[in-house]
């Protein structure tokens, strides 16, 4: 077969021997590594793709040639087709110890990092029903498979569900959704029967044209209930109209709200709320503490597997009652929380004022004094005069988002110069680049990955650094 950049290709009997990044699978052909989605180990898979810079191979599976004897059957059925979930095919054990791996491969071939004996990672007890929020889109034109375009007249075509994965304007339709407990699909699916039945129209992501946009889904283990509608204008009279439907049809929501979005993209967490029934928050429950959680709260989306992160951050700390600890990227305090009963003090630092904001009442629900939350960039709070007015941190425990930390942040850390460093990431590529910043003055003790999203290949991992002897302090 000729090899013609940047021309699709069938590329035959490609044995599946092992998981790269972002959940694809990896096999080789003729000298060539090939990546595909959907595939496991043991796979012989035929790929319809493209020669990547006459490197690599990137394809989707058209024909399983033979199938691996550990692949297992997936439980949903929108598995492969909304982009969510992707190891499904992977029985439970076999997705831990790919991530385990994963966090493995990043620190060392990434941040070239010598590590202590990495600890098994932490499973999750749920696979299943494990989240407190989900996320649906309206779209007047759902996505449609090639089976079902030959069926397209006997189909509806106004959709609520998720993204298909890399574009923005295309949303699959969603009848079942396993990763959150009831009532979610009834939820939705409710709601879509009753806004086509009553001619409430779906947002066109094109056009930006329609009413209703987004519709999120909050639950909490104390029984609470969030419901947000979000619609792209203030048409008081249908949004009633829905959020009537919402109040009567589903009693048990305890927080009903809606947003009005009228920007050109689907990010709301900036904009206000609007409380229509029952209470502007719901509370969840982690290790004894409860925490608020607004309708634009960041709160770990497992909340079982947040208790079981934040409990291994706490044991890193190695806090003994006479600590400074920093808590930077606090978020809503959550953290901050988990470590205060073992502190003399803790600061919490996050640049999102709203989250500061519910980080202070999140320590007067729990009655704990010995906190302090500030909102700012990093660099530009942990300067010299606020270690001087507030203390040296003996601990710094820091939590940033998927992109890690900027150099800046870093070098501010060290300048900090604590004994103990915490790191918790859900992103171990960059956190390995962070770690790499750090190795001339702190060594690496301990590891520990934490599974928080079974069924995907996303894991987080903590990291315990111990300042080197002989560096100032």
């Amino acid at each position: 077969m000729s090899r013609k950049k940047n021309q699709k290709q069938l590329f035959e009997n490609i044995e599946i021997t092992d998981i790269a990044a972002e959940g694809m699978a990896m096999g080789k052909y003729e000298g060539m590594v090939a990546f595909v989605p959907l595939a496991i180990p043991g796979d012989v898979v035929d790929v319809e793709g493209k020669i990547k810079h006459n490197r690599y191979i990137e394809g989707r599976v058209v024909r399983y040639v033979k199938m691996s004897d550990r692949r297992i059957e997936p439980f949903c059925r929108h598995f492969g087709v909304c982009g969510g979930c992707k190891w499904q095919i992977l029985p439970y054990e076999m997705q831990t110890a790919w991530k385990q791996k994963q966090v493995v491969d990043n620190l060392t071939r990434i941040g070239h990092l010598e590590l202590p004996e990495v600890s098994p990672i932490l499973g999750s007890k749920k696979t299943r029903e494990y989240r407190n929020k989900l996320e649906f889109a309206f779209s007047p034109l759902r996505w449609l498979s090639p089976e079902q375009i030959a069926d397209v007249d006997k189909i509806e075509q106004r959709s609520v569900g998720y993204h298909l994965p890399r574009f923005f304007d295309k949303v699959v339709d969603i009848e079942e959704c396993l990763l959150m407990p009831e009532p979610v699909n009834e939820i939705r699916n409710s709601l879509k029967q009753f806004a086509i039945e009553n001619n409430i129209s779906f947002y066109h992501q094109r056009e930006h044209t329609g009413l209703l946009r987004n519709i999120v889904i909050r639950n909490s283990n104390t029984g609470g209930l969030m419901v947000i509608l979000i619609v792209s204008a203030d048409d008081r009279p249908k949004i009633s109209l829905v959020m009537d439907f919402l109040h009567q049809k589903f009693p048990q929501i305890t927080s009903l709200m809606y947003m009005i979005n009228s920007k050109l993209n689907d990010s709301y967490t900036d904009l206000p709320a609007t409380l229509y029934a029952g209470d502007d928050h719901i509370v969840g429950e982690m290790a004894g503490l409860r925490f608020k959680i607004g309708p634009n709260s960041f709160y770990q989306t497992n909340t079982d597997q947040a208790a079981v992160l934040y409990g291994v951050a706490k044991d890193f700390a190695e806090l003994t009652g006479n600590e400074v600890v920093y808590d930077l990227y606090t978020g809503t305090g959550t953290i901050a929380c988990f470590v205060a009963d073992k502190a003399q003090k803790v600061i919490g630092i996050e640049y999102v004022e709203d989250a500061i904001a519910d980080a202070k009442v999140n320590a007067q629900m729990n009655n704990l004094t010995n906190l302090d939350f500030f909102a700012g960039d990093m660099k530009n709070v942990l300067t010299d005069s606020f270690i001087a007015e507030h203390g040296r941190p003996d601990v710094i425990i820091t939590d940033p988002p998927r992109s890690g930390m900027h150099p800046d942040v870093v070098q501010v850390i060290l300048n900090a110069n604590p004994k103990r460093i915490v790191y918790v990431s859900c992103n171990p590529a960059t956190q390995a680049r962070d770690l790499a910043l750090m190795s001339s003055q702190y060594r690496i003790t301990k590891v520990q990955p934490v599974d928080m999203f079974p069924q995907t290949q996303h894991v987080e991992n903590v990291v315990q650094l111990v300042r080197i002897e002989g560096q100032n302090g």
